[in-house]
């Protein structure tokens, strides 16, 4: 069964060139509505839903960038394709940081024309992605970080996305993903945190029967199965040091070996990684490889945390509302004002994974149509909220652990590497990774 054709609504108050531009489009496998005015395209949006606008910037009544303000509230996340003939460099930069994809001057390239509207499908996830995919945002920092990622997206060069946890890192890989033209490829994510270090080398390079005990079957590795699209290496900085070698050996050779193989299969693979850590402080306390670094890091892009995009807030509480209210079948129809201003001042340590897990807690609480404040705020005090992430909460424990040994043996590495049935060396590396002086864990004996 062929996928159906992206739905594009054309805006422009000229009815000669709409009718070309209809036609021209329409020639390509599109369906299209074409309408002569911003009124007319935000009643046509309300009738029935659209993948891609494309608008014209002047018109009367209401301009371009108006109708982009009234289908940012009305569809966040669609892409908006803006002509002009009388384009500016400075219009094209207010566009642009105000969440067009693209601003083309008229008369316009058809050929350009055409890769803007395929890319912007592809990108939005109006074309072969699920909603779930989309970034959603009016943020002039995130329309900016998006363009980039567009472009890197266009090459094949290894990117390191950091940011802080539950700002959206995996996200941000799979726009990515979705944008290249390794998007018909898969896109294979593992978090190199939360994979003990003796699983995460036969996780991501597979083994051979009989490697070691317990493989009873052999095992194709990450890096086989992502084969022609995309890996995603997240909380790549918790990687141990041993692996971090062969890694690197891999990304160099551009081939893999499995555990107990005896033959190296190539791999056509790109590798997307993110940290919440500082990996250029890891590579001076010697926790990261600096030649690692400068593999996977080609193209850095930062998220911001949430707390720097406010006015995504409701944009997203709202997003998260409607998905709550689908899984659950309950009747709510949106926040309080007073709930949705609780949200927006918020302080928010777990960034947009917190927004989302507050939203499902109101939406599980409520007994009325509205969220009230009360509940937003009761919400916010839950810990719960607040649990770390598996990585995070393994870290937890591993520094706790070993502040618990030295402790017990006085600041003596020798008895608590033998407690922990770890070779000195070993030991001696868990502490640097974790920022441990045993020294200050020596008393004077009386």
């Amino acid at each position: 069964m062929s996928p159906t054709p992206a739905h594009l609504l054309l805006v422009d108050d000229d009815p000669d060139f709409l009718h070309l531009l209809s036609l021209r489009l329409q020639g390509e496998g599109y369906r299209v509505s074409a309408v002569g005015s911003g009124r007319e395209a935000l009643a046509a949006f309300k009738r029935d839903a659209h993948d891609l606008v494309v608008t014209d910037l002047c018109m009367d009544e209401m301009d371009g960038m108006s109708l982009l303000g009234e289908l940012q509230n009305l569809a966040p996340g669609v892409p908006v394709i803006m002509l002009t003939a009388h384009g500016t460099i400075p219009d094209a930069v207010k566009a642009t940081r105000q969440g067009v994809y693209s601003f083309l001057t008229k008369p316009i390239d058809k050929h350009q024309l055409r890769r803007d509207i395929t890319e912007a499908l592809a990108f939005s996830g109006r074309a072969h992605r699920d909603e779930a995919d989309i970034i959603l945002t009016r943020n002039a920092k995130m329309h900016e970080l998006l363009a980039q990622a567009r472009q890197v997206a266009q090459s094949d060069v290894n990117v390191l996305v950091q940011g802080q946890s539950g700002t959206g890192k995996e996200l941000l890989a799979r726009t990515i993903h979705h944008a290249a033209s390794r998007r018909e490829g898969p896109f294979v994510a593992i978090n190199c945190g939360a994979v003990p270090e003796n699983l995460l080398e036969s996780e991501l390079f597979g083994h051979e029967k009989g490697a070691f005990t317990g493989a009873v079957n052999r095992k194709i590795g990450l890096f086989q199965t992502a084969e022609g699209g995309t890996l995603f290496l997240d909380e790549i900085g918790d990687m141990p040091l041993s692996l971090q070698v062969k890694l690197l050996r891999v990304l160099q050779e551009r081939q893999v070996r499995p555990l107990g193989g005896t033959r190296d299969i190539a791999i056509d693979v790109r590798i997307i990684s993110a940290t919440h850590r500082d990996l250029e402080k890891a590579i001076q306390e010697e926790r990261f490889r600096e030649d690692l670094f400068y593999r996977l890091n080609v193209v850095s892009l930062s998220l911001p945390p949430l707390e720097e995009r406010r006015e995504d807030i409701p944009l997203l509480a709202k997003y998260f509302l409607k998905n709550a209210v689908q899984r659950t079948g309950k009747d709510v129809s949106g926040f309080a004002p007073e709930a949705l201003t609780t949200l927006s001042t918020a302080s928010w340590p777990g960034n947009v994974r917190q927004l989302e897990n507050v939203v499902e807690r109101t939406v599980a609480l409520t007994a009325a149509p509205l969220i009230a404040p009360v509940l937003v705020e009761q919400a916010l005090q839950d810990k719960t909220n607040q649990l770390p992430t598996f990585a995070e909460a393994k870290q937890q424990f591993e520094q706790e652990y070993l502040a618990q040994l030295l402790q017990i043996t006085n600041g003596n590495v020798s008895q608590a590497a033998k407690l922990a049935k770890r070779n000195r060396t070993d030991f001696y590396k868990l502490l640097a990774k974790h920022a441990l002086d045993h020294t200050h864990f020596q008393q004077d004996t009386p």
